[in-house]
């Protein structure tokens, strides 16, 4: 059997796991991520976890990458040089915006900086009304014009977005015949291709985002792709923030999908392990270098999310409004903090005690890593790719008590208990988001902690929310990596379908739903996956009338007839209830988009790294909160037998991360090799 690689590139580390079909052995390497060359560092990563695993490369069978770039280059400010056309007298529509702010009370605050700047606004005479149809005709004559300007403004892309576009898209599809004619080499990305929905400010900037990262993005998986076919590896796919994998030619369509493809990636190996180890409700947590990422999988389905801001200011609740720029994709719903392993604790002017968001990252490193990093972090310098990197434990000290523990007045160790318990509130809180505050009860759930930093903070955060058991599953902190190759091929498709479900035209829904089907039949017939291992689901966003935003609604497979509207209509209601806490049955239901996720399913593959006897390699002194200076035991954690147990206080040593058994905790291996953590 072949061999599966997924490469996931984290603030500090790269990941790259493999994993056998059939046989299910895994193996991890971790390389130092690259900044300055991430698509170099990716290719340096593979080639390292082949030559440490002995492993061919026409051996591999699949070969997958969760991406930063999309998401860096919105931070950085450092996409192309992007044009936007509109209809005449909507080129400000970016600028304008929507009225809603991270802080309603902040009269000084800014939005983001706009991606297109106004000189590079273009407009053309053209209107539809909001029918689609023809108010004012298309003036083909002031193409030339644009054309002109594009040329002399040197753009690297174009983004073109008209007013109700989304119900009649030809003077879209004129303009970008003309403009891909005359301008070759440059990408046009058309809002009625890209998101045929509703809501005109969302649509433009998911077409403007596109345009704006596509040729970076473009040139980034260019140069992997050429790099991974002269090694002789297959085809390269990418994970979407949907939680399924593409590719290429299909995310350089709409580079948008490709937000949040890392923590995507975590959330799918979660799901995946539940459904191996029938624990149906997870809460999934992910610590990693730079930000902890929390995430709500129930009776084994991940939520999804279209209402995404990217760029913007992260916090608990995944984005604050207003601070990003929308994008109108579906994404894993994540809460998300900026909680890493990397993460600097700092004093405030009040003096209170701050981490994050700021992270050592990889370069320079945190204080421990001895590359010229100065400040404290949240890092544990105990123990690091097993032994494999150097670190300076002393140093680390010295950090902590010359910013932290003497302006404090503390201690090392208390600073020290400071910091942690400042990033366990903080991803406590992002954990209670996507359960508690959203009628969950995390009781119920099972916490599987991953990531390099995750099983370090597990069991405190388990305590905080009663949460009765920890999961750390084998390749801990490269488990996002693992995801990549847990999952399916999965692209989705969305348009606008207006009407309430009382008066609905069924034939022309049936239309709208074919012509998504034969669009998504033809990308799945471009992977090679057999027809047999094809799926089409469907889902439609409903509301009822006056309301401003959707919820979405799964919708069989079938003949849509009355009783199977019925079912949806109730499903919605069912659905309002939970969400929001109250429904109105009596009440007619609004359709406003239709959805269809077309999936291509790989082979499933169970992970398993079984130890064969416990390898105890001491006694340390450790510190924790309630219980002061303890001596734990300190144990390989690969080395744990099937039924075999550590009692805390204890710490598990690993290659990929380590695993800290508080006092009053036991974790038990099993068969599998997955670490169980209770209370005792």
């Amino acid at each position: 059997m072949g061999w599966r690689i997924g490469v996931d590139i984290g603030g500090t580390f790269t990941d790259v796991a493999l994993v056998e079909e059939g046989g299910g052995r895994i193996a991890i390497a971790k390389v130092s991520t690259t900044p300055r060359d991430l698509a170099a560092g990716v290719m340096t990563a593979i080639e390292t976890a082949l030559a440490q695993n002995a492993i061919a490369p026409d051996a591999i069978s699949f070969l997958s990458h969760a991406t930063t770039v999309v998401t860096n280059a919105l931070l950085e400010s450092k996409g192309a040089r992007t044009a936007l056309i509109s209809t005449r007298g909507f080129r400000d529509l970016l600028e304008l915006r929507r009225s809603a702010r991270s802080d309603l009370y902040d009269l000084f605050q800014d939005p983001p900086d706009v991606l297109v700047p106004r000189h590079r606004r273009l407009e053309i005479t053209e209107r539809l009304d909001a029918q689609g149809e023809v108010v004012t005709p298309l003036a083909e004559d002031e193409i030339d014009d644009i054309v002109a300007a594009l040329r002399a403004a040197e753009v690297e892309a174009v983004a073109v977005s008209f007013l109700y576009s989304f119900l009649n898209g030809d003077h879209e599809a004129r303009v970008a015949a003309r403009l891909r004619a005359e301008l070759p080499d440059v990408p046009i990305f058309v809002s009625s291709e890209v998101l045929p929905e509703i809501r005109e400010f969302e649509r433009a900037s998911t077409t403007a985002v596109c345009a704006y990262v596509g040729p970076i993005l473009a040139s980034y998986l260019e140069r992997i792709a050429e790099a991974v076919d002269a090694l002789g590896l297959p085809g390269l796919r990418v994970m979407a923030s949907s939680g399924g994998v593409l590719e290429v030619a299909e995310v350089l369509r709409m580079p948008a999908m490709a937000v949040e493809s890392g923590p995507a990636a975590g959330v799918v190996a979660a799901a995946a392990v539940g459904r191996q180890l029938g624990e149906r409700n997870l809460l999934s947590f992910d610590m990693g270098g730079t930000t902890a990422k929390a995430s709500l999988i129930e009776d084994g389905a991940i939520e999804t999310t279209s209402e995404y801001e990217v760029g913007g200011e992260g916090n608990a609740s995944r984005w604050l409004h207003g601070t990003g720029h929308p994008i109108r994709v579906p994404v894993i719903d994540l809460a998300e903090v900026s909680a890493g392993g990397g993460s600097i604790a700092w004093i405030d002017p009040g003096g209170a005690l701050k981490v994050g968001p700021r992270s050592a990252g990889a370069e320079p490193g945190p204080v421990c890593y001895g590359a010229g990093g100065t400040e404290p972090t949240v890092t544990d310098p105990g123990h690091l790719l097993g032994g494999g990197l150097a670190v300076d434990i002393e140093a680390a000290r010295s950090a902590i008590a010359g910013k932290l523990a003497e302006p404090l007045g503390l201690s090392v160790e208390e600073a020290a208990l400071g910091i942690i318990n400042v990033v366990n509130n903080a991803m406590a809180e992002a954990l209670r988001i996507v359960s508690v505050a959203r009628g969950h009860d995390a009781r119920e759930f099972a916490l599987i902690a991953f990531g390099g930093a995750g099983p370090v903070h597990a069991a405190a955060l388990a305590a905080e929310l009663e949460v009765p058991r920890v999961i750390v599953p084998p390749i801990a902190g490269g488990f996002s990596a693992l995801g990549l190759v847990a999952t399916d091929l999965r692209r989705d498709y969305a348009r606008t379908f207006y009407a309430r479900l009382s008066g609905l035209d069924r034939p022309a829904l049936a239309a709208g739903f074919a012509e998504m089907e034969a669009a998504a039949r033809a990308m799945l017939a471009a992977t090679g996956i057999e027809p047999t291992r094809w799926r089409i689901e469907r889902q439609a966003d409903l509301r009822y009338p006056r309301q401003a935003y959707e919820l979405t609604v799964a919708l069989p497979e079938g003949e849509i007839s009355d009783p199977a509207l019925a079912a949806l209509a109730g499903e919605f209601h069912a659905k309002h209830k939970a969400t929001y806490g109250h429904s109105n049955p009596e009440e007619d239901v609004q359709m406003v988009n239709i959805r269809l996720s077309a999936i291509g399913a790989l082979d499933s593959i169970d992970v398993g790294a079984p130890g064969g006897g416990i390898e105890r390699l001491g006694r340390r002194t450790l510190v924790f909160p309630g219980s002061g200076a303890v001596e734990a035991e300190i144990a390989r954690r690969e080395s744990l037998g099937p039924g075999e147990s550590v009692a805390g206080p204890a710490v598990l040593q690993a290659l990929d991360c380590t695993t800290v058994v508080p006092p009053g905790w036991r974790a038990e291996a099993d068969r599998q090799g997955f670490v169980m953590m209770e209370r005792e």
